[in-house]
């Protein structure tokens, strides 16, 4: 947070003029302009899964509505519980419950797993390598809450967990897919997470897109830029690529759901086709995600294309609306395309 923000933390805020809105600018849902939305395909694919897997737990801390967990909740009482506002509570009694034998999918923010619960999930989850399913809203800049619920560093905060599987999807079709390769994956996974209308991104750029656990995919063919993009940026980057194909542009889009273990032979493949920018995209900071991530696999292979990250920068963030909070930290379609035309 900047010495200006601080001042500004103490103004006094009037409400703007005109009709109110049904939902607040700070919690409303990401802008997807032309895609189809999907409601709570988490909530829903997890209703699926525990249809047919009679070993599906749901556990959250008091954000079941909040996460899509209340749709499981709903369909199946008897196999949620409610951990209250206690989230050292919520993965220990996950861990617990795993130990048992159970599949548990725990819920809460981002903010609270990564740094509220961190050791707990360290010690209880990660260490025993306990099939413990970790699924957070609000990832990075998804909330117009400031830093309190602001998740920008947890990419790197589990990145260097040991046994830990992380996953940041991009969309509607990210989240069905994911529900069940995470249960089919015997450890523990942090997963980041959409909720409410989540929009369908990916199929209608490529139709026959499916979400694979550790497997990046080339969404959009290009031969100036190579996007390598994960979580919503991916969206970003596709709807940048098209805006830059009328200047004559040609940006590739390469998604990367999991950021670990990461698909090191699918990026560089990419990487190595000799003449295109690479630039890295993710709704984190620029600290220890996934730019960090892709510059060290290049590195140490000797790959060494001009290379570029878009991402948030190392510090507090802002309140305020999403939208103006993305074209602030050049997260916005505009921004992203106005950085890699500069970059050109």
């Amino acid at each position: 947070m900047t010495h200006a923000s601080q001042a500004r933390k103490y103004e006094a805020r009037h409400a703007p003029e005109g009709p109110r809105a049904a939902t607040s600018a700070m919690i409303a849902s990401l802008a997807a302009e032309g895609y189809d939305a999907v409601a709570a395909p988490f909530g829903q694919a997890l209703v699926e899964l525990a249809t047919s897997d009679a070993r599906v737990v749901g556990l959250s801390a008091d954000l079941a509505k909040y996460t899509d967990m209340h749709i499981l909740a709903q369909a199946m009482p008897e196999r949620f519980y409610q951990m209250g506002m206690a989230e050292q509570l919520l993965m220990s009694a996950a861990a617990g419950m795993a130990r048992e034998g159970f599949l548990p999918f725990a819920t809460t923010y981002a903010v609270f797993a990564s740094r509220r619960a961190y050791d707990f999930i360290a010690m209880a989850i990660a260490e025993e390598n306990l099939p413990v399913k970790i699924c957070c809203a609000l990832p990075g800049l998804t909330t117009g809450y400031g830093p309190s619920h602001q998740a920008t560093e947890d990419l790197a905060i589990f990145r260097g967990l040991p046994n830990m599987t992380i996953i940041d999807p991009c969309d509607a079709a990210d989240i069905q897919g994911m529900v069940p390769a995470m249960a089919a994956h015997p450890g523990p996974v942090y997963a980041r997470l959409l909720r409410g209308k989540v929009p369908d991104v990916l199929r209608s750029h490529k139709p026959d897109y499916r979400f694979e656990l550790g497997r990046a995919q080339m969404i959009r063919e290009g031969g100036d830029v190579l996007v390598v993009s994960t979580g919503i940026m991916t969206m970003r980057a596709l709807d940048a690529a098209v805006r830059l194909e009328a200047d004559g542009i040609g940006v590739a889009v390469l998604h990367v759901p999991t950021i670990k273990p990461l698909d090191r032979a699918t990026i560089l493949a990419e990487a190595r086709k000799g003449g295109r920018l690479v630039v890295t995209a993710e709704n984190h900071t620029v600290i220890g995600g996934l730019g960090e991530a892709v510059a060290t696999t290049l590195m140490l292979e000797g790959v060494a294309p001009q290379f570029r990250m878009i991402g948030l920068p190392d510090e507090f963030l802002e309140a305020g609306a999403l939208p103006t909070l993305h074209d602030m930290y050049g997260l916005s379609v505009d921004r992203v395309a106005e950085q890699i035309k500069g970059w050109l």
